[in-house]
């Protein structure tokens, strides 16, 4: 055999997994496609007379990162806790709501954020509404690892808000508590983070990743490059191979078992060299989409209620502007430790809409600052600056427009640039172009092409209610030596796949790293 483990795939999720089971002493090889390791986590730099400039795929910040938490547990697991550190978000206001009329910095304090938004809404039962968030999220964080069952929960009264939002949307939630419009699209302006309006977004998600930021808003003090990094200098100095320009064609199946991976060798664009080769191990660790894997192997391989849970929809797809300033300081107009949110539009549900129909005249986005979260590397030459756009973006319409002819697609991701330029000059920072010396977009096709994510999807699976509960696919294959581990097979986002990654790592060696070691299961 090649390894005890081969990885396939060096998403975050991927490389959480592949660096537990190379400080368990397993032989390990993680093989990706792309050039960059990392997946969305990687970081890509451009260079131009100013010098070069360094933006990451699409992470911005992240959660669950402080003492005792699934990141801070993972890197302790590894004696990383002093290389890989964190800088905290401003605890007064880590992100900055704005919509019309409306103003709201989110606090690091669940008692100052009801003072705050009972200032704006005080007839609203925002309270009430915050404490149900915060019980809930405490079942959730206490529910056991896969395998379970909605009859086990069922009788558990301790998982009773579990039960009553099973099935619910942010949208149900806040109907249940009456909450003004107001109230919702400061609530929800969060939806960048998921790419969903309030009446499609789980309650169950929007609660994990809501609370998880109240409790700390964080950012790698050496920017994410050197997270993916340093895990990648771990696993090789653990006796572990990570390969790039190895792309999966196939999978070695034996009945039941997958035995290994065919790839063959490509250049930095994707394109075939003509070099295949097979890798074999005892546990094939699939990183990749679940759902494209399983249709290599043949879905018919699977069992039914695998094949069920692979039918799931993928999220919607992000537009993002990677831009960098000089002679201008972003701190100067109100930007700092903090993320902006910001909308044109108090309906989030009409915003959403119609920008997904292509209409970004009155756009609801992120807008964040990667320079202001830490000073001790630059990512861009002295005397700049860089900030990034993140709005939704159809797939399907940039895909059309792509393959109809190069222009109209560069068109498109002009004018959708454009409007948001136009916002940010209009509520924030005026003249803003004039001091723009880089800029760059991605578009759903994008994140296609360098991601291997299809339809461009930025989260995985879509994070619908349907898609958050019991049936939610998991590491769980119904093939020996063959798991999933991705954000689709477990959940989005960097708190997220690092979660996935040690949850497949105690099922497969029974070490705890998160919670008391569960057992394996077939």
């Amino acid at each position: 055999m090649d390894a005890d483990a081969i990885v396939v795939g060096s998403g975050l999720a991927g490389l959480t997994a592949a660096a537990l089971l190379a400080n368990a002493g397993r032989r390990v090889q993680v093989l990706e496609a792309h050039e960059h390791v990392g997946g969305y986590g990687h970081t890509f730099s451009f260079t131009n007379p100013r010098g070069t400039f360094r933006f990451n795929a699409q992470l911005h910040y992240v959660w669950n990162c402080g003492p005792g938490e699934t990141v801070d547990a993972f890197l302790g697991k590894l004696g990383l806790r002093e290389a890989v550190t964190f800088e905290r978000y401003d605890p007064a206001g880590f992100d900055h709501m704005r919509a019309p009329g409306l103003s709201l910095d989110v606090p690091n304090d669940w008692d100052l954020l009801g003072e705050r938004l009972s200032a704006l809404f005080p007839a609203a039962a925002i309270r009430p509404f915050l404490d149900d968030v915060r019980e809930l999220e405490v079942e959730l964080q206490s529910l056991p690892p896969p395998p379970r069952s909605v009859r086990m929960l069922a009788q558990l009264p301790r998982y009773r808000r579990v039960l009553r939002y099973r099935n619910a949307t942010l949208a149900d939630a806040f109907d249940r508590f009456e909450l003004p419009q107001g109230a919702r699209t400061l609530l929800a302006l969060q939806w960048p983070d998921f790419l969903l309006p309030p009446s499609q977004l789980s309650f169950f998600a929007w609660t994990l990743l809501f609370a998880g930021y109240v409790r700390g808003a964080w950012y790698p003090t050496r920017h994410f490059e050197h997270v993916v990094d340093t895990l990648v200098a771990f696993i090789r100095a653990h006796g572990g191979e990570v390969l790039t320009k190895k792309r999966a064609i196939g999978w070695l199946r034996e009945g039941r078992r997958i035995l290994g991976v065919r790839v063959e060798d490509v250049d930095e664009d994707g394109a075939s060299l003509g070099t295949v080769t097979e890798h074999r191990a005892a546990d094939v660790v699939c990183n990749m989409d679940p759902r494209r894997a399983a249709e290599m192997i043949g879905l018919e391989h699977f069992s039914t209620a695998v094949r069920r849970r692979l039918d799931y929809t993928y999220s919607p797809s992000s537009f993002v502007a990677y831009c960098a300033v000089e002679g201008i300081s972003l701190k100067d107009h109100g930007f700092g430790r903090w993320n902006l949110f910001h909308t044109d539009d108090l309906d989030l549900e009409r915003a959403f809409s119609r920008m997904m129909d292509g209409d970004y005249s009155a756009p609801s986005f992120a807008m964040t600052t990667p320079t202001l979260l830490t000073d001790a590397v630059r990512d861009c030459p002295e005397g700049t600056e860089i900030f990034e756009l993140l709005t939704v973006a159809d797939h399907s319409r940039f895909q059309a427009l792509k393959i109809s002819s190069g222009k109209p697609y560069r068109d498109k991701k002009n004018e959708v640039l454009d409007a948001l330029l136009s916002t940010v000059e209009r509520h924030y920072v005026p003249n803003l172009r004039e001091h723009i010396v880089f800029k760059m977009t991605g578009s759903p096709t994008t994140s296609e092409r360098y991601c291997l994510a299809p339809r461009g999807h930025s989260y995985g699976s879509s994070m619908i209610p349907s898609q958050m509960g019991a049936g939610r696919l998991d590491h769980r294959t119904s093939l020996d030596g063959f798991h999933f581990c991705s954000a689709s097979a477990g959940y989005a986002g960097f708190a997220g796949t690092i979660w996935t990654g040690c949850t497949l790592y105690e099922h497969l060696t029974r070490d705890a790293v998160l919670s008391p070691a569960p057992a394996r299961v077939a």
